[in-house]
């Protein structure tokens, strides 16, 4: 998958994620409360989504900068809900919001949900001394039907930035299998993205995990997930599915309560303003790609990363689905020492290559992982990798990867990267 572009502070709320879109090493890889709590839940949803993650076959989501109010359509919040959190807007002048506290997290999810029974309830509030670590809550929900994880997070990302497009973003099936995906514009703009799919991608258990996210106009992130057991990983499947609905998940994360929290949070004066993301690299990027591919290679599908500096196809030679990711990117001499190790390559130009062949990063049953790594005297840096599966999440379909690592080599050492 995609390497993250070196933001350390990027959210991941999609898929575990991720995601993460990340630090590569031997190529690609991807990812919620934990990582939430530590303030880098990804990817991708979102992982694994997001996720995720989440990529390409959905158009991304632009955000326009409108302020003002949250309003739902589709209801507004609960009368239950604490008073100490409330959205309401905060008049000019006035005093900064009060401390959000990390039962005020759980008591105000609690009051959103449907009637029903509570238990390990667990959070954190804001806390001005580490503005980075999102608040969150977490609570075992119990309708009468099985008991159930519910989970919400909220953070600050920047209006029109790359994380408040991704957290909005359907994921890519390649990356990240689910059964349904729907993006929804409210009145003020704000933009809330229900995804339904699973904790495993593989499906090794048939955990499911729904997920909301929603971000507003001028940046609040509210990200809601919710199992069908009482945890998300290593409980035995209480419920066929999840207790909320997708319009209930849906207003959940809209609740006008968790922009009060969202507010109260300190703002990270090292936060700027995210430069424009170039438009038509990624276009380039897989057309450069498939023209240098061997003959004979049918592309049945795409995709690429908003960065511009991912792409992948799915191929097919006729004896079954392979996937070729590639990254292209500029100043990366500052990682040779940790990608170029014991038998790597130096051509008489510099030019460092490594060549890996494993497994592959997801758990397809029997997926192998090819790549050739090579880096530039400038730091411009080539990574491809192909699979004998269409998916990472998939069984292989076919002994080998459609290219061999010598015809990877050709491509990552090809000139016409540089274009």
């Amino acid at each position: 998958m995609p390497i993250d572009r070196q933001n350390t502070q990027r959210p991941d709320f999609e898929r575990r994620l991720s995601d993460a879109l990340h630090e590569t090493g031997a190529a690609f890889d991807a990812d919620r409360s934990t990582l939430v709590a530590a303030g880098t839940e990804r990817g991708r949803r979102l992982r694994r989504g997001r996720r995720a993650a989440v990529l390409g076959s959905v158009a991304a989501v632009a955000l326009v900068g409108v302020g003002g109010a949250l309003v739902v359509s589709d209801g507004g919040s609960s009368d239950r809900s604490p008073a100490s959190v409330t959205g309401t807007p905060k008049p000019s002048g006035a005093a900064s919001p009060a401390p959000v506290t990390a039962r005020q997290m759980i008591s105000t999810l609690e009051a959103l949900l449907p009637e029903g029974r509570f238990s390990k309830a667990q959070g954190r509030g804001v806390d001005e001394h580490e503005p980075l670590v999102a608040p969150y809550a977490q609570v075992v929900y119990d309708d009468g039907h099985g008991a159930a994880a519910v989970s919400v997070t909220v953070n600050r990302v920047a209006p029109g930035g790359y994380d408040a497009r991704q957290a909005v973003r359907c994921p890519d099936k390649v990356f990240t299998p689910y059964d349904s995906c729907a993006t929804t514009r409210l009145p003020d703009a704000s933009v809330v993205t229900v995804v339904q799919g699973y904790e495993y991608p593989d499906r090794r258990v048939d955990t499911k995990l729904w997920t909301a996210a929603l971000v507003t106009p001028d940046g609040r992130h509210v990200s809601v997930s919710e199992w069908n057991a009482p945890a998300e990983k290593d409980a035995p499947i209480s419920r066929d599915r999840p207790p909320l609905s997708p319009a209930q998940l849906r207003k959940l994360a809209a609740a006008r309560e968790w922009r009060g929290v969202v507010d109260a949070i300190p703002k990270d004066p090292r936060q700027t303003q995210e430069p424009p993301i170039p438009q038509g690299d990624g276009k380039a990027l897989r057309h450069t790609l498939v023209s240098l591919l061997p003959k004979g290679l049918k592309v049945v599908a795409h995709g690429a990363d908003d960065d511009t500096r991912f792409t992948y196809l799915v191929v097919d030679d006729g004896r079954g689905r392979s996937l070729v990711q590639i990254n292209v990117q500029p100043d990366m001499s500052a990682v040779a020492g940790k990608l170029f190790g014991a038998g790597s390559e130096t051509l008489p130009d510099g030019t460092l290559v490594a060549e890996r062949k494993g497994p592959g990063e997801k758990g397809g049953d029997g997926v192998v992982m090819w790549t050739v790594d090579t880096l530039r005297t400038d730091g411009f840096r080539v990574v491809i990798s192909a699979f004998n599966s269409g998916s990472q999440e998939t069984a292989a379909t076919r002994a080998a990867p459609a290219l061999t690592v010598k015809q990877l080599r050709a491509v990552a050492l090809s000139p016409e990267w540089r274009r």
